[in-house]
C-alpha cells in the first residue's frame, strides 16, 4: 500500500483503512506531537528528518516499509532500514525528493502496539519507543514477531536474535522479561539532555516485557 509523501500525519491518524490495516502506525501517529503539528506535518517530513525519536519510524521498520524516491533521471525503492543513515542522515540522492512510502499488508500480525515514554503526557518527544507486530496463535504461542525501538541508538534498532529466540514461546511475562534482558544488552542508548544511556536501556527492556498484556484480545491492546 502506498502513502504519498505529502499525505499529512493526522490525516494519516483520522484514515479508517489504515487503522485497519497498520494500527501500530496510526497509533503511533495519533501521539505526535498535537493537532496543529500533525495538521502541518507529513509522513515523508517525519521519515526525511532521520531522527531516531521519531513516531513513525519504529512501526514502518517493523513493518518493513520501503520508501519510494525520485529525481529527473531515475526512480527507486528502498528499504526504510536502508534510507536512514543515522540522525539526520539518509540515502537522498542529488536532485531526489522523497515521493511515498509502501507498506506491505500482512493480516497475520494481528496484534499491533505502539508504546513511548516521554518527559510529559503531550507534545512529548520519544525517550524511549517500541513498535511491535506479532502473529499469535490461538494458543498463546507466538507465530511470528517484529521488533522495533526508538530513541536507543543512532536508527531505529531491531533485535532479529531476540525475535528468533521468541518464536515459538508463549508470550508470557516470563519469556518477556527474559527476552528484555537481551534487548538492554542489544541497544545503544546515549546521555543526553531528556534521559541517561541507562535509563533509556533499562525502558527498553520494560516495554517488551508489557507486551505480555497483549495475551489477552483487547481492543486496547491492538494499537
Amino acid at each position: 500500500m502506498l502513502i504519498r509523501a505529502g499525505t499529512s500525519l493526522s490525516r494519516i491518524a483520522a484514515d479508517p483503512l489504515l487503522s485497519t490495516l497498520f494500527p501500530v502506525l496510526t497509533g503511533a501517529v495519533q501521539v505526535l506531537g498535537s493537532p496543529p503539528i500533525r495538521n502541518m506535518g507529513t509522513v515523508g517530513g517525519n521519515i526525511c528528518s532521520a531522527s531516531p525519536a521519531g513516531d513513525t519510524l519504529p512501526p514502518l521498520y517493523a513493518l518493513q516499509a520501503e520508501v519510494e524516491l525520485r529525481s529527473r533521471t531515475r526512480d527507486r525503492r528502498l528499504p526504510i532500514r536502508e534510507f536512514i543513515h543515522g540522525p539526520g542522515q539518509t540515502a537522498l540522492g542529488p536532485g531526489e525528493i522523497m515521493t511515498g512510502v509502501w507498506i506491505p499488508k500482512n493480516p497475520s500480525f494481528h496484534r499491533q502496539h505502539y508504546e513511548k515514554v516521554g518527559q510529559r503526557q503531550a507534545l512529548a518527544i520519544a525517550i524511549v519507543s517500541l513498535a511491535a507486530l506479532i502473529d499469535l496463535s490461538p494458543g498463546g504461542i507466538i507465530r511470528d514477531i517484529r521488533l522495533a525501538w526508538g530513541s536507543v541508538g543512532p536508527t531505529i534498532i531491531t533485535a532479529p536474535a531476540v525475535e528468533a529466540g521468541l518464536r515459538g514461546r508463549s508470550l508470557t511475562l516470563e519469556a518477556m522479561e527474559e527476552a528484555a534482558r537481551e534487548v538492554r544488552r542489544a541497544v545503544a542508548p546515549i546521555d543526553d539532555l531528556r534521559a541517561g544511556a541507562d535509563y533509556r536501556r533499562e525502558v527498553a527492556g520494560n516495554l517488551l516485557s508489557r507486551l505480555s498484556l497483549l495475551a489477552v484480545d483487547r481492543p486496547e491492546a491492538r494499537s
